[in-house]
């Protein structure tokens, strides 16, 4: 009941900044998620494999960072909420262009243009939400705000299950202005981060030299973010196609199983958020990508639809049930005077790394005869196996001020 009493706690403006970021992410990931059920039909259409198609994920991932650099670092100069407010219309834009593409190469070139500006889209929603709400909130907020990403794509799930037979990919690229709107409108109603304005008072800080003063903790978290992001994209992006090419499920089918999976993975983001204020960011995540591996027979080797709908559910608890801590981990570990870049170029380093998931997976299942279950399962498994070890050895920082902390 106390999570209920501190949300009836928070002011309009409090609340608002909470929702426009967990919508935004929620928008970025349903438009993400679009293309990776896509594959197929495109492939068709374009006379190709899914192979080289898969290597859209690739361009929008890779371009992420450099998204995430440059409206951070405007973000840190102009303030959080105009950023956003940008950055939320530029991505929507590319989105509904994805739908015009003429051949694949113009494909690959919008899905870039759109990775560039998704990238601004979770560092800044996650500075802004984390320097305008309660510390005790904070984990709580976290894992509702990561779980904005498995809700965009449960949204993805269940257009593809009620429209992709009628529409078609393009048509399904053109669904995303909806509710692009409805986020626009909301973000309206944000007002600019507390910490923002008392580091407004000050003398600026060149960026790259607080980049370069704190090189240890920016290149921990590259790290961090690489494993997390191949956890992440290596138990869902070619899911989808692992249960239609090697399963041979219908759309319906799998689209229901998507959505079972991302179910999950709300449950476990939000779950784990809110525990981790009692045990601890580190033991949280810990705790949570363990949990992977005794479920990695069951969700990889199934063979029945039920079997495989639990093991999706019970493999999303855990994985985003470790990503639920990642906003708030990463925010409390940032510097003051960058904190509108740094979570977020650090996260997108990440995806960079990780960025040929797809198309590895793919390979690998490939040169085993077709066997994405296989793909799945090596991945997960040696994911697991880095997170556990590199968070144990990392740094934890609780609970900081960070109003405080810009004014010192």
């Amino acid at each position: 009941m106390s999570i209920f009493a501190d949300l009836k706690s928070l002011t309009g403006a409090q609340k608002s900044s909470i929702w426009a970021s967990y919508l935004g992410w929620t928008l970025d990931a349903f438009d993400f998620f679009l293309m990776v059920f896509m594959f197929s039909a495109v492939a068709r259409e374009f006379g190709t494999d899914v192979k080289t198609t898969a290597e859209a994920t690739f361009f929008t991932l890779a371009a992420r960072p450099f998204g995430a650099f440059v409206f951070g670092l405007l973000a840190d100069r102009y303030g959080r909420r105009p950023v956003m407010m940008i950055v939320i219309l530029a991505f929507s834009a590319f989105s509904v262009l994805s739908a015009f593409a003429w051949s694949l190469t113009s494909l690959f070139v919008i899905r870039a243009l759109f990775g560039f500006a998704m990238g601004g889209e979770w560092g800044i929603g996650a500075s802004l939400v984390m320097e305008s709400i309660p510390a005790k909130m904070r984990g709580f907020v976290s894992g509702l705000l990561q779980s904005g990403y498995p809700s965009g794509y449960f949204l993805a799930s269940l257009v593809f299950f009620l429209l992709f037979d009628h529409i078609g990919w393009r048509g399904m690229f053109l669904i995303g202005v909806v509710p692009a709107i409805l986020v626009f409108l909301i973000r309206m109603h944000v007002e600019e981060s507390p910490a923002f304005e008392a580091l407004s008072e000050k003398p600026r800080i060149n960026p790259i030299t607080a980049l370069l003063n704190n090189w240890k903790i920016a290149l921990y978290l590259v790290v961090l973010m690489t494993a997390f992001n191949f956890f992440s994209h290596g138990t869902q992006d070619v899911y989808p196609t692992f249960l239609k090419e090697q399963h041979h499920l219908s759309t319906q089918t799998a689209g229901l199983l998507a959505m079972v999976m991302n179910a999950g993975a709300i449950v476990g983001g939000i779950g784990f958020g809110i525990w981790s204020e009692t045990i601890g960011r580190k033991r949280a995540i810990i705790i949570g990508a363990l949990c992977a591996l005794p479920v990695i027979p069951l969700w990889a080797f199934s063979s029945t639809p039920l079997m495989l709908g639990a093991g999706a559910f019970l493999m999303q608890v855990a994985v985003q049930g470790a990503w639920g801590i990642v906003p708030v981990h990463l925010n409390e570990l940032s510097p003051a005077a960058v904190r509108g870049m740094f979570p977020g170029f650090a996260y997108q380093l990440g995806n960079l790394i990780a960025s040929r998931n797809a198309v590895i997976q793919a390979s690998v299942a490939e040169s085993h005869g077709g066997d994405y279950g296989f793909a799945l399962a090596l991945v997960a498994g040696i994911t697991v196996v880095v997170i556990v070890i590199w968070t144990a050895i990392g740094p934890e920082r609780r609970d900081v001020d960070f109003v405080a902390e810009a004014k010192a």
